[in-house]
């Protein structure tokens, strides 16, 4: 899916397939929720019953104005007059608006004129929220934050981590899993595991890939040989490169950022991803390391329990703890049997639970059940409370 807006003009209303815009970031944002909403915007438009269109939080100006875009500040203002023109050009023609959601100064810039929009249009509203700070967002921005998800007809989120932290403020929330895409990262057995590892997140404090260098340098006392291949980018580089040359690693590759139809590449090349998060709520990179046979080492943080069992389909140890990750990591290589479960297991769970047709006929239902809401008489409606359940 390319920057630009595919709103693909919205059916007649005679095609009686339920009508759903997804306003997400597009795939010039390297991140999870671009991927995402690129693999669920291409699952719903292989379905007869629904009608897909997509709405890019960060559209692409006309060209005079895309220098514009270069300027600090001007270019947050320009481009979020241009996002709320297509959400009051394009949003009418739609009857549910299924908005991606992060945290902070994002829930304000993306997702609160989605649903305001939408609101005021009449139309059904998916907050589809997806960060792993959402505990610490509805603390510092409860005021702001709270009455505008409410206002939202559904909320649904991507694990029963977050269900868990709305719960605790008075909002009700079911899972609709993230997808894997099987075709993009294949399955490679690996028999037996060679000390390659791979670690696969931004360069963010709260995604801690330290951790995972200071346990690389454990590793490697033990293997020499071992390498790390290191993809990502962002405001902690310059102090994890310093890191790297204190510990004196080799054969730490850092790659850079890595665009998404490059990452199969590197899950083929490792034998086991290593990820080191503080704070988190569902990786895709673990479901992709279970779609490519990788086993994995993980700390415990955020909705990360939720989806990886420790002993079954991967091994979890406390956060910050790169001695635990590191011992971990040096037990799969010693223990074939071990890996071979952990491998097996993840990747059926992954086939069952995460395939694109399964996750997209659990929207299905959700869009489904919002449409048949809507058809309810008034008095029915009053006593919902505007909740999905």
């Amino acid at each position: 899916m390319s920057g630009k807006s595919s709103h693909g003009g919205a059916p007649d209303e005679g095609a009686r397939r339920i009508r759903v815009c997804v306003v997400a970031p597009s795939l010039d944002i390297v991140g999870g929720q671009a991927v995402q909403a690129a693999r669920l915007v291409r699952g719903l438009r292989q379905m007869r019953s629904i009608a897909a269109g997509f709405l890019p939080i960060n559209p692409r100006l006309p060209w005079p104005l895309r220098l514009l875009q270069r300027v600090r500040y001007i270019r947050t203002v320009v481009t979020s007059l241009r996002y709320v023109w297509t959400l009051l050009r394009y949003l009418p023609g739609y009857d549910i608006v299924h908005v991606f959601s992060a945290s902070y100064l994002s829930f304000l810039l993306a997702p609160t004129p989605a649903i305001l929009v939408g609101k005021w249009l009449r139309k059904k509203v998916i907050l589809n929220y997806r960060s792993g700070e959402a505990e610490d967002h509805l603390r510092r921005w409860a005021r702001s934050a709270l009455p505008v998800m409410r206002l939202a007809d559904a909320l649904v989120v991507p694990s029963g981590y977050l269900v868990d932290v709305f719960a605790r403020v008075g909002l009700h929330g079911r899972v609709v899993a993230n997808i894997v895409d099987f075709d993009q990262f294949p399955f490679r057995e690996r028999r037996p595991l060679r000390p390659v590892f791979l670690s696969n997140r931004n360069f963010e404090a709260h995604y801690n890939v330290a951790c995972v260098l200071r346990a690389f340098a454990l590793i490697q006392r033990t293997h020499p040989e071992a390498r790390l291949i290191i993809a990502g980018d962002g405001t902690e580089r310059a102090s994890l490169m310093r890191l790297t040359r204190e510990l004196r690693l080799g054969n730490a590759e850092f790659v850079g950022r890595v665009v998404p139809d490059r990452m199969p590449a590197l899950y083929r090349a490792a034998d086991v991803y290593l990820n080191a998060p503080d704070i988190d709520n569902m990786p895709g990179s673990i479901l992709e390391a279970f779609a490519s046979g990788l086993p994995v080492v993980t700390t415990d943080a955020g909705g990360i329990p939720y989806i990886v069992r420790h002993g079954e389909t991967g091994l979890i140890v406390p956060r910050g703890d790169h001695a635990g990750m590191a011992a971990a990591a040096l037990r799969l290589l010693v223990d074939s049997s071990l890996a071979e479960r952990l491998i097996t297991s993840a990747f059926e769970e992954c086939r069952r639970r995460y395939t694109p047709q399964a996750v997209v006929e659990d929207w299905r239902s959700v869009y489904a059940a919002l449409v048949s809401y809507a058809q309810t008489p008034a008095p029915e409606l009053s006593a919902r409370s505007g909740a999905l359940s």
